[in-house]
């Protein structure tokens, strides 16, 4: 049933049946899901070719007629014995002085109408559609394994386990390594899903409570590591009114939001953290604070509201700390680098989101049941 309702929508989608509304959610579900996508362009030629063989078989009907009324007009002749006579009175009364040359463009004629007559002889068509009957096949088992894939669910969260929480993170590392809450990671193991919806299996390398703070490492041959990161991790302190945006997954989708730092401390005038002015839910916790050129300033925490469209954010400062914590427990990680410089400052909003929502993560952590 999923399957029908799909072709009807791309049905209404390829001939224009779709409100405004509707066909960008449709457009961006293409863009969003390979397979559906492939699943237009199939269905798109296999109209064409519908269409196509519809004009081949008009073009035959009209090319019959044609040759029909030149018969019974008697320019033509099918069959039988050819009366001489006539032939010669019927055309010297109909062209006179020209007669030579009408006999010639009446014989070219025949012998054109002949030939595209024979060309799209039922012989041919059959063969046309023999043809499009295996691609027509073939388009609708592609469907139907499309449609049953579309309908698996693709997780690399293991089987009997229980999402225990979820958050955002955001890269520090293009080699995979990210940061979030550490109240975000309720559970044993965990797995980031990019904006695209793919799921990559994550690890837990550094955890620091009471700072509320966490290290991940993206461990999945999937992954492809990025060469740069659009942005840096500010070292400095914010100004107080100094306009700053969130990027996170409240929900399934990555999420905007804009405010601005109303206050240098956090709860009760904790040093490590700030109080920004913006609405969040608890799924932002763990994604990034940016200043307008594209910094990141801290961690957006929401483990402790006092006020409606008042949240805290953790400090970039607590970032480096963290890093330098795991570096000196552990020489393996001696190659983490963080970014340093910014190539997003100048750029409109717009342009500056488009950046660096590919570097932005929704977090699930799990437990065995």
């Amino acid at each position: 049933m999923e399957d029908i309702l799909l072709l009807e929508a791309i049905e209404r989608y390829l001939n224009g049946g779709m409100l405004d509304e509707e066909k960008a959610y449709f457009e961006q579900l293409r863009k969003n899901t390979p397979e559906i996508d492939q699943m237009v362009v199939e269905h798109k030629l296999f109209l064409q070719q519908i269409e196509h063989l519809s004009e081949h078989r008009n073009l035959k009907h009209s090319l019959l007629e044609a040759h029909n009324r030149l018969v019974e007009k008697g320019d033509v002749y099918e069959g039988g014995e050819i009366s001489t006579k006539g032939l010669v009175v019927q055309l010297w009364n109909r062209y006179k002085r020209v007669t030579a040359i009408a006999a010639s463009i009446a014989g070219i004629t025949a012998l054109m109408i002949s030939g595209l007559v024979a060309y799209f002889a039922p012989s041919a068509n059959n063969s046309q559609i023999e043809q499009l009957s295996k691609t027509m096949n073939q388009v609708v088992l592609n469907q139907r394994a499309l449609g049953a894939k579309i309908k698996e669910v693709d997780s690399k969260i293991p089987p009997n386990v229980e999402i225990t929480s979820s958050g955002s993170a955001f890269l520090i590392d293009g080699k995979g390594y990210l940061v979030t809450n550490a109240h975000v990671l309720k559970g044993s193991g965990a797995v980031v899903v990019n904006n695209k919806g793919k799921e990559f299996n994550a690890k837990i390398i550094n955890i620091d409570i009471p700072a509320d703070i966490a290290i991940l490492k993206i461990d999945d041959e999937d992954f492809t590591p990025h060469i740069l990161l659009p942005y840096s991790i500010k070292k400095s302190n914010v100004d107080l009114g100094e306009e700053l945006f969130t990027l996170g997954y409240p929900r399934d989708s990555i999420v905007y939001n804009m405010g601005y730092l109303s206050a240098r401390s956090g709860l009760n005038g904790d040093t490590s953290s700030c109080q920004i002015s913006l609405s969040a839910n608890p799924g932002n916790s763990g994604g990034p604070v940016f200043n307008k050129n594209g910094e990141v300033i801290g961690i957006l925490s929401n483990k402790e509201v006092s006020a409606d469209g008042v949240v805290f954010a953790i400090k970039s400062k607590g970032i480096y700390k963290l890093v330098d914590d795991l570096k000196e427990s552990d020489t393996t990680f001696k190659r983490i680098k963080l970014p340093a410089n910014t190539s997003i400052k100048g750029k409109s909003r717009e342009e500056q989101i488009k950046e660096l929502e590919d570097c932005v993560f929704l977090v699930k952590a799990y437990n065995q049941k």
